[in-house]
């Protein structure tokens, strides 16, 4: 009995002394490991990896880049299904213990004294967040000791709110989604709050194993742990016995949802992520950046389809290719079919299918994401073999003269269940809309489709616009004098010139020369000799300065007269720069996509602010100003002529002023502006008289074809280059202004019968007819300084009185006609013509 209460004694001292031991074994570890902790409180400023996220003017989004897909969001946005499902699966005395689960830690450590293995850490959410935010996925005794010690600490400094936030937007859940919120999109396609029960418990599920108990991958085993999971819930009392039977026999409901794009732009999105990257770098993809673009949703969409539109129609215009691959699929079985068309992709509205058989003059199709479908003849009878682009072969008969059963063809939906065939165009095409006010661009598309080809050819390909570019020579000639009624001489001429290898003998297109002919009806008429005429005579120096002023290059303006016919490199992006110029009646403006850039709290890192056109507007300084921007200010007024320097109660105010920084003694009738005003590079009488004359391409010349917008505000111009390689047409109202082109990426004839009339300008309308659908008449207003004086057609002098051929025509009050036509009623009258008009 002596013996065994000795033992006991001796065991109890040993037990005392283990203790103190490991006490102070714990307090030294401690004392050694917690000052090298990170602290807790840079959790309440923790960046999370978010991505980059693009987004129209009208918050449609059009891109987001980046590995990782997140959304955080805030703890009041967490549905309580989702909280509970949570707290069942993995931590249900979260809101009660201090950091750590003192029996789960004790189980851990009894499993790996009896196996060996760390089997389970006993982790809480205080513990994971600890692990996810600061410490490696390592399995070791320190690893875990700095866990818990974290844990305490977390616990000691944010709420139990800030921490299930933190978890819940941290942990990734497969399919490269972190955080509930990007994993409910991703599964579902919805927000976490419009989840069923039975599909918060999928996502709570998933924490665990993101791979093993994914319901796309592993529908079995995910069906099996949601199960598990809403089971606890139910003894948890946190869901009744109804909601759980409802919840235990939802069927599995999950599939992959890519990001859900809102608006297709992709050739914008790229030159928003290539602009950023410059200042970013890599960080670009990780700091969920918001970047909204200029573009306007119901413009862009609307631009999608006339291009698409465009280069279908010319593409059916000119034949049919054949199909896209012959023979692709054989056996006809549907299994066969349907693995076939997954790996083809759909381009835009061109949906790829399989020929399943031929009669007469129908056939049966199987069309990825739509299954069988009947293409009737009307909409396959257009597809005459392709000979060339001035060339087809015979029509044909019967569907088997056009595919065979096997073959992969792409159709496109009318309407209603009415597939219609088609193909991928070969030719390419572009357009570009700005806001002639500040140069936003409000679409883009730089090709037939973005995926087929992610070249974009609205910045970078540099092509000859042709006669699109006369109305910058012509609007030159207006500010050197010349007048809408001046006479140029229409007729054959051969120039020696040292800048051209030979002899230059240019032609109209028609081959014809008629004579003295009004500039207004050389331009609607788009006169080629005229234009050249007008180039020399104001000479090229004089004109290559003021078509500088519209932003286009001096460098790249070719310098000869074949300047008059478009011979330049220009991009679409440029032209339509230019033409801004036009419409809003002689100002500049620069192109800009991004109006601005916010971080993922929503403060603003970057605004734009455009030049903006505002005639009214003034700019207003102080005297005192630094010199520079006083003399910012002079330049203003020197081209502007709306700059005033004026005192004001702040002495160093700079422009662009704030609203409450104006003196009370502002003039009335002046208004201001806080953006930068933009420079005036055009005389407004000048705008008018060309703006005038481009309403006359649609109206009478080879523009007519946008009649059909019955807009009497609309102003423009074709262009084809030699051999009608290039197609454009650029044209504008006060609010837009668009440019289109067609044409191949290697430059070769679009046919002969194809002009920016035929291939462009179908474009434009279709994409106009939408940008301006809810936009009324807005004709520009005639500016002080010109009047409008009858006048005769064929001399451009005033009309003698009853002449009843008479037409009126706008002049600049100095350079009214002096000089009456000769009346043929009157034997004795005489007319002239200025013989300088005709060169």
């Amino acid at each position: 009995m002596k013996i065994l209460t000795s033992l006991l004694k001796i065991g109890l001292k040993l037990t005392i002394l283990g203790c103190f031991v490991g006490c102070l074994a714990l307090a030294a570890a401690y004392f050694y490991y917690a000052p090298k902790l990170p602290d807790v409180e840079t959790l309440r400023d923790v960046q999370l990896q978010t991505p980059l996220r693009i987004y129209s003017e009208d918050d449609k989004l059009i891109s987001e880049f980046g590995e990782k897909r997140r959304t955080p969001i805030s703890f009041n946005q967490i549905p309580q299904n989702y909280i509970n499902a949570l707290l069942a699966a993995e931590d249900r005395n979260f809101f009660e213990h201090i950091g750590i689960d003192i029996k789960g830690l004790f189980r851990a450590v009894f499993q790996l004294a009896s196996t060996g293995h760390i089997q389970s850490g006993g982790s809480t959410i205080t513990m994971q967040v600890a692990k996810n935010y600061f410490l490696t996925r390592e399995r070791s005794f320190v690893r875990k000791f700095n866990e818990i010690l974290l844990s305490l600490r977390i616990e000691q400094e944010l709420t139990k709110e800030e921490i299930f936030e933190l978890y819940i937007n941290k942990i990734y859940l497969g399919h490269r989604s972190y955080g509930i919120q990007a994993a409910a999109n991703i599964y579902y396609g919805k927000d976490i709050d419009q989840l069923s029960l039975a599909q918060v418990a999928m996502i709570a599920g998933l924490p665990k194993a993101p791979s093993a108990y994914n319901p796309i991958t592993n529908p079995s085993r995910a069906l099996e742990r949601r199960n598990w999971i809403l089971k606890r819930m139910h003894s948890l009392s946190f869901i009744n016995d109804e909601d759980y039977e409802t919840a235990r026999n939802e069927p599995i409901s999950a599939e992959y949802h890519g990001t859900q794009i809102e608006l297709y732009a992709p050739y914008v999105a790229e030159m928003v992520r290539n602009e950023l990257y410059q200042y970013f770098d890599e960080s670009l993809y990780t700091n969920g950046f918001r970047v909204y673009t200029t573009l306007n949703s119901t413009m862009q969409a609307a631009a999608n389809r006339s291009v698409e539109d465009g280069l279908i129609a010319y593409t059916e215009r000119h034949g049919y290719f054949g199909p896209e691959k012959p023979a692709a699929v054989t056996p006809l079985a549907e299994e066969n079919i349907t693995a076939y068309l997954e790996q083809q992709r759909t381009y835009g509205s061109l949906q790829p299918a399989i020929v399943l058989s031929t009669d007469k003059q129908e056939a049966q199709l199987f069309i990825k994401d739509h299954g069988p479908a009947t293409l009737s003849w009307d909409n396959m009878e257009w597809a005459q073999p392709y000979k060339g682009p001035n060339s087809r072969g015979r029509k044909p008969e019967q569907a088997a003269d056009i595919f065979s059963p096997g073959d992969m063809i792409r159709v496109r939906l009318v309407s209603e269940n009415n597939w219609r065939l088609t193909q991928i165009p070969r030719v390419e095409g572009a357009l570009t809309a700005l806001s002639p006010q500040n140069g936003a661009i409000r679409a883009l598309v730089g090709g037939f489709n973005f995926n087929h080809n992610k070249f974009n050819r609205a910045i970078q390909a540099r092509r000859q616009p042709g006669s699109n570019f006369k109305p910058f020579i012509y609007a030159s000639a207006l500010e050197q004098g010349y007048t809408p009624a001046t006479l140029i001489n229409d007729a054959p001429v051969v120039f020696h010139d040292s800048n051209l290898e030979s002899n230059w003998r240019p032609e109209n297109y028609s081959k014809k020369f008629y004579g003295p002919t009004r500039l207004r009806e050389a331009l609607y008429k788009s006169r080629n000799l005229v234009s050249i005429r007008i180039l020399r005579s104001i000479g090229i120096d004089t004109a290559t300065e003021f078509l500088s002023r519209f932003g286009f290059d001096k460098d790249r303006l070719p310098n000869n007269l074949s300047l008059s016919l478009g011979s330049a490199d220009i991009t679409p992006l440029e032209l339509v720069t230019g033409y801004a110029g036009l419409a809003n009646q002689g100002f500049k403006v620069s192109p800009y996509f991004i109006d601005r850039v916010e971080d993922s709290e929503g403060n603003i890192l970057y605004q734009a602010q455009p030049a903006t056109v505002c005639p009214e507007c003034t700019y207003i300084a102080n005297p005192s100003a630094p010199p520079a921007v006083l003399k910012r200010i002079e330049q203003q007024a020197a081209t502007t002529g709306n700059a005033i320097i004026t005192p004001t109660s702040t002495p160093d105010s700079t422009p662009p002023i704030n609203q409450e920084e104006l003196p009370t003694s502002q003039p009335t009738g002046q208004q201001v502006t806080s953006l930068p005003l933009a420079n005036r590079i055009m005389q407004p009488q000048t705008a008018y008289m060309i703006y005038s004359i481009m309403q006359d391409v649609i109206a009478r010349g080879t523009g007519r074809r946008a009649r059909v917008l019955q807009r009497s505000d609309l102003a423009g111009k074709t262009g084809t280059t030699n051999d009608q390689k290039d197609a454009w047409f650029s044209g504008f109202n006060k609010d837009v202004v668009a440019t289109a082109w067609v044409g191949f990426d290697q430059p070769s004839t679009l046919g002969r019968s194809e002009f920016g009339g035929t291939a462009a300008l179908p474009v434009w309308i279709e994409f106009m007819e939408t940008a301006l659908a809810n936009s009324p008449d807005q004709p520009i207003a005639q500016p002080e300084g010109l009047v409008s004086i009858r006048i005769d057609p064929k001399t451009g002098l005033l009309a003698y009185p009853g002449q009843e051929d008479a037409i009126f025509e706008i002049f600049p009050e100095a350079s009214v006609p002096k000089e009456i036509a000769h009346n043929p009623a009157l034997t004795n009258a005489t007319g002239t013509t200025r013989t300088e008009e005709i060169f």
